[in-house]
């Protein structure tokens, strides 16, 4: 029996929510648990997030400016939090609120004119374990050039990709034809330059997750 994702929204258009709940509807491995107007709401009351003896949804839609005035970057976090992950919806492709709401941890983000197959493959992708992208994503990503984003060599970035995604050091070097200790140099600069951005990265963890940040693996 294939698994059911459990969905919740969080918007503050009502007729979107409405709108969400009918589509969804007809998903048969896809079930809305709970919707509400903000992040506060939906934490507030455990019965509305889904059923209070189960964990909260799996993936939570949250629209990236809500008009309590939260903060997006707090909104994800205290999703993240639940056990949820978070994929952004917006109305419009504003490239550094993109940027700013993947840095605090979101899985993902989609504008509001896709169509539905679009969101549940986004839906399902992050209830796997895996980001969704998008051609928003991918386009604020490519041209984020805030001091936060290191810019690394074409080398640089595929020893990271490679040896983030687990690869040992030695299947690294070998794939990109250079000595183990020069791919070792690689990855030494490209922790340097994060520790220069202000973003400490020491471990094979800590290096996975500033490719998903940065979407360093372009989706």
């Amino acid at each position: 029996m294939a698994r059911v994702i459990t969905v919740a929204v969080v918007d503050d258009d009502r007729m979107l929510r409405d709108g969400l709940r009918a589509w969804l509807d007809g998903v048969p491995d896809l079930r809305l648990v709970a919707t509400a107007a903000t992040v506060a709401e939906l934490l507030a009351d455990p019965g509305r997030y889904g059923d209070p003896q189960r964990a909260p949804a799996d993936v939570v839609l949250l629209d990236l400016v809500l008009r309590d005035g939260s903060d997006p970057a707090d909104n994800i976090r205290g999703l993240l939090r639940t056990g949820s992950r978070v994929l952004m919806i917006s109305t419009v492709p504003d490239r550094s609120r993109i940027i700013e709401a993947i840095r605090a941890g979101a899985d993902g983000y989609l504008t509001k004119d896709h169509d539905l197959p679009t969101l549940v493959t986004a839906v399902k992708d992050l209830a796997e374990g895996r980001g969704a992208h998008s051609m928003e994503l991918a386009f604020a990503c490519a041209y984020d050039d805030s001091p936060a984003r290191p810019r690394l060599s074409p080398r640089e970035r595929q020893i990271l990709l490679d040896y983030a995604s687990g690869m040992t050091l030695k299947s690294a070097a070998r794939r990109a034809g250079i000595t183990v200790h020069t791919a070792k140099d690689y990855l030494d600069r490209v922790k340097a330059k994060y520790q220069q951005a202000g973003r400490p990265t020491y471990t094979k963890l800590d290096l996975a997750l500033r490719v998903r940040e940065d979407s360093l693996d372009g989706g």
